[in-house]
């Protein structure tokens, strides 16, 4: 089960683990797989912020750069540079800090570069979907601002992960348990203090779709590394394969259902993230705030139960 503890931020400390905090996420993106292209212009993706801290959220999680599956990132060849990932989020995350200037900001980057000019722009965590993996160099950069830093597991990059191979569960948890080791020790060795550091075991991110149910189910297994847990799992595509055949037509083939569409995901997302705060996620990463924050507060107050 989880516990109260501090997460330390560049400025400021959060406490986790007595509620469920909720961070929403705004893509600054053409291609996300949710909502790529909806928030790309500044003053969208500012509105959008605003919308969700309004709603509710803890932290506004901002990124420039879509990593969802078959994308190409994560590498020397990746099609966003640092300077387009920096041209397309500095402009809304300053004009966020202006207008909620007690907002908590985190930057969703593996890039060094960008994560330090974030950084240096009011944002207080950096957000690695690598775990520091694919640009060592971020770590570094994270140490010396002193940001608050999501460390998450992912198994290969972008365009590998639907080539994974299938593990048992056992052998997944393994994986991610090791994985997410590997980040904390390249951390501390950068000099990021303990307290600094939260996990994410990267749903959707190198794990096939069944894959992610094993994980969910043993997630609190991974609290024994010591740190605060963070789940992601708003309208990932393994909750729209579970769907599909709610959605299959009288004409649609039997052993090849549609995938659920993102904008029907919504039910499940909630589901899911309950799943996690009850297998001991401290935070939450979601796209509608408002649905997440009710939700958490129910799952919440399960857990305090619990503690009596």
């Amino acid at each position: 089960m989880r516990t109260t503890t501090n997460w330390r931020l560049r400025t400021r400390t959060l406490e986790l683990g007595r509620r469920t905090l909720v961070m929403g996420v705004v893509n600054i993106t053409p291609d996300s797989f949710s909502d790529g292209g909806f928030f790309l212009v500044s003053e969208e993706a500012v509105a959008h912020a605003i919308r969700l801290a309004d709603e509710g959220a803890d932290i506004l999680d901002l990124g420039a750069e879509s990593t969802r599956p078959g994308s190409r990132a994560g590498g020397a060849d990746a099609l966003v540079s640092a300077e387009e990932e920096q041209a397309r989020l500095l402009p809304a995350l300053e004009e966020i800090l202006k207008r909620l200037p007690h907002a908590v900001v985190s930057v969703d980057t593996y890039k060094a570069a960008t994560a330090r000019a974030a950084l240096a722009a009011g944002a207080e965590i950096v957000n690695d979907v690598s775990g520091f993996a694919w640009d060592p160099a971020i770590a570094e950069v994270s140490a010396e601002f002193g940001a608050g830093v999501v460390l998450s597991h992912t198994r290969g990059r972008p365009e590998e992960w639907r080539a994974q191979p299938q593990l048992p569960p056992d052998a997944l948890m393994a994986t991610v348990r090791n994985g997410l080791a590997a980040s904390l020790a390249l951390a501390l060795e950068a000099g990021i203090a303990p307290e600094r550091i939260v996990f994410d075991p990267g749903y959707g991110f190198g794990k096939r779709f069944e894959e992610n149910y094993a994980l969910l189910n043993r997630q609190e297994e991974l609290l024994e590394l010591g740190r605060p847990l963070l789940a992601g799992l708003s309208r990932k595509s393994f909750l729209g394969h579970t769907l599909a055949p709610l959605f299959c037509g009288p004409n649609s083939p039997s052993d090849a259902p549609p995938d659920a569409p993102i904008d029907a995901r919504g039910n499940a997302s909630l589901a899911a993230m309950t799943a996690a705060i009850l297998h001991g996620a401290s935070i939450v990463r979601v796209h509608a705030v408002r649905p997440a924050v009710e939700a958490a507060r129910i799952a919440d107050a399960v857990l305090d139960e619990g503690r009596k």
